[in-house]
């Protein structure tokens, strides 16, 4: 209960003061035990094995499993989602631990949202329950007899169907508590015993799970995803969170169960459940889609007749982003997902993932919003890789044809993905694509931009990539000497300078020979460039002099001087100060036009208009001296444009004029 609604209490009647104060002291008695204490929303652990929730008298923690699946329902070796950076497992492997999206670092949401931060506050469209008011039930617990455990836990999960307006923070605080009660009490249930989900618990809990979380979502504050930064934008919270936060806690208890039987759930759990589901993935809390995140993955792993239709319908939820909208909040996580199954995958690859992985996946590179999901889907390239790596040349390949031209940020992702991508790469692969692949990091390295230099000559910093470099040296180094060289002269920041001073020293240690050798036809290369250039200037000034020799050259100079639009502004003001043009001038030029290109009819008509409108003859009609850049749809607009002159009775004002 924040000081608003402490204030508010002091202003009310005596005997509901006493009943909300009452409240009051119940929320700052049970406030350690209903804390959620997570970081993301979910802690996740690299455990192999499925783990159930570990619960305290003082918190809740879920628990994320970290396997992938296979087509047969067997768990992977790998952990995956949410792996710890510093576990033993991937140290072994020498693998990168898969990216886990960031919620927020400018905000603590594990705390209620604050009141000054309101605009940031969205509230999703209920169907509010018209009768809001609850009776609280007896409490649930192991004290409860065990013949009325499950009549009184169906009805709790009845009770907890209502549904609140939390656009209004201070409306039915007595009946919203009673529900988060409710709530908390059937978590902890769920959490401590056993032999708790029975067969009439099904349709009821998967109900209650379906009205509270299925609704329509607030319209999106931040169009544009490439314009929100996670690490320095505040999210847009929830406001039912409240209540939304126990209910996906009781939505993974119940999955999690040693009770929950699939076969059972099945008849509930079905394709329009996870369709609704997936619709959440865009809500703009990223608590809520932390949580999504590990139900979708609980769900995919219990139930083996939903996983191909998931994989389907979050491959539609990318082809809407790419192709049509730009726009989607749950790409990160979806990835995440998507990271733990492609670990699963079966040897050798099916087709269908083949294509998800080029029709898909290497797609989300060219949207504007890269930054937000990044590491997520460069986890899901090099994973497929791992898988397969005859799949290293259509992969880098397409990162070629997406590369960005003039987004030097993004451009600097592109080159943290392909270190991780050479990473994995086999010798034989790499082969193929080192000449279009060394032919664009030259192109990095040419880049004024030093960000993105300096990143592709951290490529020479890393032992792998070396020794295929020094393997395929004959290729390699005549395609970037001429960059290395060219740069270590002229680039304007003197970083880069050492770093290519460093890459050219490796080279040479490498393979003298070749060194010199590129060296010599480098310097070649440059002189036949000035040589060709000086031929051309000499033909050129040949050309001129023939012409000189012509007698009407002095009348052809004279007459070009006088047509050129000089550069110079001071020729340009010299040009306007020796020709006004006034109204009178530009009448007798329009005149003599038209005797010259008009049919004498229209030039009488025109004459007439001209003469009907009176016009300030006294100011004359000067140039601009700066055209501004024609618009095509300006230009357009104006030229189907029909004035309204003939309609317009009154001669125009002459101060108008």
């Amino acid at each position: 209960m924040d000081n608003k609604a402490a204030s508010t209490l002091q202003t009310a009647p005596a005997s509901k003061t006493a009943e909300a104060v009452s409240i009051v002291n119940n929320n700052n008695n049970n406030n350690i035990n209903t804390k959620i204490a997570t970081t993301n929303g979910i802690k996740e652990n690299n455990s192999n094995n499925i783990t159930t929730a570990q619960t305290t008298s003082t918190s809740i923690v879920v628990t994320n499993t970290s396997t992938g699946f296979d087509s047969s329902g067997t768990p992977s070796s790998t952990p995956l989602l949410g792996a710890n950076k510093n576990s033993e497992a991937n140290k072994e492997n020498k693998r990168t631990p898969p990216p886990v999206s960031p919620i927020t670092k400018s905000l603590d949401i594990t705390t209620t949202p604050l009141v000054k931060k309101e605009k940031r506050q969205s509230s999703s469209r209920y169907n509010v329950s018209k009768n809001c008011e609850l009776t609280p039930l007896p409490p649930l617990n192991e004290k409860t007899p065990t013949t009325e455990r499950e009549e009184l836990f169906v009805q709790k999960i009845r009770q907890c169907c209502t549904l609140f307006d939390f656009s209004e923070p201070l409306s039915d605080l007595k009946w919203k508590e009673v529900k988060r009660a409710a709530l908390h009490e059937m978590v902890e249930y769920l959490s401590n015993q056993n032999n708790v989900i029975t067969e009439a618990i099904y349709p009821e809990a998967i109900n209650m799970f379906a009205v509270n979380l299925f609704r329509t979502l607030p319209p999106s504050s931040n169009p544009n995803g490439a314009e929100f930064d996670p690490e320095e934008d505040e999210p847009t919270l929830e406001s039912s969170w409240p209540h939304l936060q126990f209910v996906y806690e009781l939505f993974l208890r119940f999955l999690e169960s040693p009770d929950f039987q699939p076969n059972i759930a099945k008849r509930y759990i079905d394709h329009q459940f996870v369709l609704q589901l997936l619709d959440l993935f865009d809500s703009e809390d990223p608590r809520e889609r932390d949580f999504l995140k590990t139900v979708l993955h609980r769900i995919y792993g219990k139930f083996l007749g939903l996983r191909a239709f998931i994989r389907k319908q979050i491959n539609n939820v990318f082809y809407r982003f790419i192709y049509e909208t730009e726009h989607h909040n749950g790409i990160a996580e979806l990835l995440e997902i998507l990271g733990s199954i492609i670990n699963g995958f079966a040897l050798p690859l099916k087709e269908e993932h083949k294509q998800f992985l080029l029709k898909v996946l290497l797609p989300l590179h060219k949207a504007k919003s890269l930054s937000v999901y990044h590491p997520q889907l460069t986890y899901c390239v090099v994973q497929f890789l791992e898988k397969d790596p005859s799949l290293a040349e259509p992969v880098i390949k397409s990162l070629l044809k997406f590369w960005p031209k003039t987004h030097s940020p993004k451009e600097v992702m592109f080159l943290n993905e392909l270190e991780e991508l050479l990473d994995v790469i086999e010798p034989a692969e790499f082969q193929k694509v080192m000449v279009p692949l060394f032919r664009q990091i030259a192109k990095c390295v040419s880049s004024p931009h030093f960000q993105v230099a300096e990143r592709a000559l951290y490529y020479w910093n890393n032992e792998y990539i070396m020794s295929l470099i020094s393997d395929n040296s004959q290729v390699i180094l005549p395609i970037m000497f001429p960059a290395l060289n060219r740069n270590s002269k002229t680039h304007w920041n003197k970083t880069i300078h050492g770093l290519i001073y460093n890459a050219l020293k490796l080279f040479m240690e490498m393979n003298q020979r070749l060194f010199d050798e590129c060296s010599k036809n480098y310097r070649q290369e440059k002189q036949l460039e000035r040589e060709k250039f000086a031929q051309r200037e000499g033909l050129w000034q040949q050309v001129e002099n023939m012409a000189k020799t012509n007698p009407d050259w002095t009348k052809v100079v004279g007459q070009m001087d006088s047509l050129s639009i000089s550069s110079s502004q001071n020729e340009f003001d010299q040009d306007n100060d020796n020709c006004d043009l006034t109204y009178d001038k530009l009448d007798y030029d329009d005149r003599q036009l038209q005797q010259q290109h008009q049919p004498s009819q229209l030039h009488s008509s025109v004459q007439e208009n001209r003469e009907k409108s009176p016009r300030n003859k006294d100011k004359p009609l000067l140039r601009r001296k700066s055209d501004l850049p024609a618009d095509s749809g300006t230009v357009r607009a104006l030229i189907e444009h029909k004035r309204p002159d003939e309609y317009l009775k009154t001669p125009p004002d002459a101060n108008m004029c």
